[in-house]
């Protein structure tokens, strides 16, 4: 009995199986291919890459906004009357999709590098069509409801700008393996043409665009001015319940320079500090008033509003997840606040000798303080000791009547105008949003004597770009976050920056010079030998056994005319070749064969 050694030996190539599994659903050997990728194929590559870049600036978008997380929430109450923390799943959802589309890029990538067809799997395709879609409708609802926010990407830019481009340099620089790669596979010359065009335009923009980076943090550190005031906006509402004086007293200890807030006036004609129109975010209205939940705060009298407490919610609600964090003695006290009169706080101030900015809204018609509103708040703060010059006085309505019975307020204004305006209406401060004074025009106002306030400045890398830019004075929600942030996160001079500049780009293109070289003599090589050749040349570490079998798959392919693909010769494996079949080829014709090797 003549018993005859298996002609077929299958190399178990378990990352190429994975690898086409995941992406395309082809696990087996013979679903795998190394044909052409069909324009089809092409074309949800190219859909998978834009839905690549729009997620990751999506990404990057979301998470530079978390100063303004806050803002986001209070932006959804007053749109749906429900306290909810909306940045929270936002973030979530944000990062799962752009793994998920970031995982497929990759396997996309893996598949050009081996030279393997790509072929999304259609529930591939769906979700990536449900991502896309997904993010559009995100990035419109932005646009539309939140438009000012995109700012903070500009912004942003000038903390991070120097760092993407040597993170993306070195994304391009890896690359270059698989351009590279697909130049010395190419045997069109168009192709590689066009390729090579491509991939050199790309590397080129990115060298330059260095040219484009501005940041006020590229200066001499000799000219970096004093450290910006922090003033406590609403006091210190991560420590403590907002405008309550709790949450002043917890600002004075983190050496403010001094506290922002929201005034209202009640029916009775009591100024009091309450940010929303309604009292059911910080209050427990909804339980000692049901009926009047929805009221105007200003319509409430101060009797009525004394009988309200204003922390439960703090504990219940938990806006900046620092409420656990209290001590025990905090956290009794927290939830035992009581709504604060402007006269309180402008008390509480005085003794500690801090500068107050409030924010005065006009009570709706109808109420017994409409047409007084002005007189009443001066009145109030003419009354409560507080030096003049401690005031930033807000309002525009009757300014020119309050700077002559209170000549010593800061003439305060939110919106921004020329200095000549501003110098004509004896404005002496302007209180605008962060992204609203570039770092020329704080210079500019500065050197005119107008000093500026940005509010709400939350994060230790705005903080450190406003500081470059010479603003004096800040508003945060967390100024326990930035009275840690004794310096600015980083600085260095033009010079610095154009040898560090200099250096990335040079040592990236000697890289890629180098792996061009590299991929041309290993790929160019493996194309000027024949099939017999490579395996000869590998049979010198192969076992005799081996040789036998790479003999077999030679003769065979003489005997059927053809060349083996490129996968039955792929020498990567360490236990043999990939599968070869022969069916023209009879058992008896077999066993010949066999005779003619051994």
């Amino acid at each position: 009995m003549i018993k005859h050694q298996p002609l077929q030996v299958y190399e178990k190539q378990l990352c190429l199986s994975c690898l086409t599994g995941i992406y395309g659903c082809r696990w087996k050997r013979y679903q795998r291919s190394h044909d052409d990728t069909t324009k089809w194929e092409r074309m949800w590559f190219l859909i998978l890459s834009c839905t690549f870049f729009l997620l990751l600036i999506w990404f990057y978008f979301w998470w530079e906004a978390h100063n303004d997380y806050n803002e986001f929430n209070w932006f959804l109450y007053n749109r749906s009357g429900e306290w909810s923390d909306g940045s929270i799943p936002i973030l979530a959802t944000t990062a799962a999709g752009f793994t998920y589309i970031a995982f497929l890029m990759i396997l996309a990538l893996c598949h050009v590098a081996v030279g393997q067809q790509l072929n999304l799997h259609w529930l591939h395709k769906i979700g990536v069509t449900a991502v896309l879609v997904t993010t559009m409708i995100a990035v419109i609802s932005v646009e539309q409801l939140w438009g000012e926010e995109w700012g903070i990407i500009w912004i942003s830019l000038q903390a991070t700008g120097p760092f993407l481009h040597i993170g993306a340099v070195a994304a391009i620089t890896m690359l270059a393996w698989l351009v590279a790669g697909q130049f010395a596979r190419a045997e069109k010359s168009m192709f590689q043409a066009v390729l090579l065009l491509a991939y050199l335009s790309v590397l080129l923009g990115l060298y330059l665009v260095p040219l484009t980076i501005t940041s006020p943090c590229f200066m001499e550190r000799s000219r970096l001015k004093h450290r910006p005031d922090v003033i406590g906006h609403q006091g210190a509402p991560m420590l403590a319940p907002e405008n309550t004086l709790m949450s002043f007293r917890k600002a004075l200890q983190q050496n403010i320079g001094g506290l922002e807030v929201d005034v209202t006036i009640s029916l009775d004609g009591v100024p009091f500090l309450m940010r929303d129109h309604t009292l059911r975010r910080t209050t427990d209205v909804q339980k000692v008033f049901p009926e009047r939940q929805h009221e105007d705060a200003s319509m409430f009298n101060w009797t009525d509003l004394q009988a309200l407490n204003s922390g439960q919610w703090f504990i219940q609600d938990d806006p900046f997840w620092t409420a656990q964090s209290l001590s025990a003695k905090d956290y009794t006290q927290a939830a035992n606040q009581s709504i604060c009169t402007l006269r309180e706080l402008l008390q509480l101030a005085a003794r500690n000798n801090k500068s107050v900015i409030f924010n005065l809204r006009r009570p709706p018609a109808g109420h017994p303080y409409y047409e007084s509103w002005i007189n009443v708040t001066l009145d109030t703060v003419r009354q409560s000791g507080i030096p003049e010059e401690l005031v930033m006085w807000t309002p525009d309505s009757d300014r020119q009547m309050v700077k002559k019975i209170a000549p010593g307020f800061q003439q305060t204004s939110g919106v921004k105008e020329s200095v000549e305006t501003l110098r004509r209406k004896g404005i002496v401060k302007l209180n605008l949003r962060y992204n609203q004074a570039s770092a020329q025009e704080i210079r500019e106002f500065t050197a005119s004597n107008i000093s500026v306030n940005l509010f709400s400045v939350n994060d230790p890398w705005l903080f450190s770009v406003l500081w470059c830019s010479g603003v004096p004075s800040v508003s945060s929600d967390a100024p326990q976050i930035l009275k840690k942030v004794p310096y600015p996160i980083w600085l260095m001079t033009p010079d610095e920056y154009y040898l560090i500049w200099i250096t990335t780009d040079l040592v990236s293109f000697t890289i890629i010079i180098g792996i061009f070289v590299l991929q041309k003599y290993r790929l160019g090589s493996i194309r000027s030998y024949n099939p017999e050749q490579i395996m000869l040349s590998a049979a010198v570490r192969r076992s005799s056994q081996d040789v036998k079998i790479m003999k077999e798959k030679l003769i065979f392919s003489e005997i059927n005319n053809g060349v083996s693909s490129s996968e039955e010769l792929s020498l990567c494996g360490e236990n043999g070749y990939d599968g070869y079949t022969n069916e023209a080829i009879t058992p008896v014709d077999q066993h010949a064969l066999k005779m003619r090797i051994n």
